[in-house]
């Protein structure tokens, strides 16, 4: 009983001192959500709405449900993926030269602007790398790679969305 009242008079010690340092939950009030929620998403054929291809298209589902878009408040930032580059590699050749995985790279240019004055105000890139087996049975290897294409959409909607944390917090926006 001692220790469970020594615990708890320490979480809220902690807690406290916590609040007393200025921290910040990430995605608080005060934090980076309110510059996240209010970007909208264009994709290299310049369309909000179609995106080229089904990488772009899962990319920009994902995210839009990363930066939780806030479709009651108008657009103040604009996210512009200008490059979307995406390769399929073999790997893990065996003795008859057949791969037993394959390797998927999806590579991301974004940049973020000001809809307002059209201000450049953070640009970068993401590649990320998933990889998934090669099976025999047809179908069952286009779904491997279907999944291998939502799996490195969501990875590179998350980055995306903390490089652009990252730049809302430092700017305080």
């Amino acid at each position: 009983m001692i220790r469970r009242a020594f615990i708890a008079g320490s979480l809220m010690t902690a807690a406290l001192g916590l609040t007393a340092c200025g921290f910040t939950p990430l995605y608080a009030t005060g934090g980076a959500a309110g510059g996240l929620s209010v970007i909208e998403i264009i994709t290299p054929s310049g369309d909000v709405q179609a995106p080229d291809g089904r990488a772009a298209y899962l990319l920009r589902e994902q995210l839009n449900d990363a930066l939780a878009r806030d479709q009651a408040r108008p657009a103040v930032y604009r996210l512009t993926i200008s490059s979307l580059a995406e390769t399929r590699d073999p790997r893990g050749l065996g003795p008859t030269n057949v791969a037993s995985r394959y390797e998927l790279s999806l590579r991301v240019e974004y940049t973020l602007n000001e809809i307002a004055g059209g201000r450049e105000l953070q640009k970068g890139a993401q590649t990320v790398l998933v990889s998934y087996p090669a099976v025999t049975p047809p179908y069952a290897g286009v779904v491997a790679q279907r999944d291998s294409q939502q799996r490195a959409a969501a990875e590179a909607a998350r980055r995306i969305r903390l490089d652009l944390a990252e730049y809302f917090l430092k700017t305080k926006f």
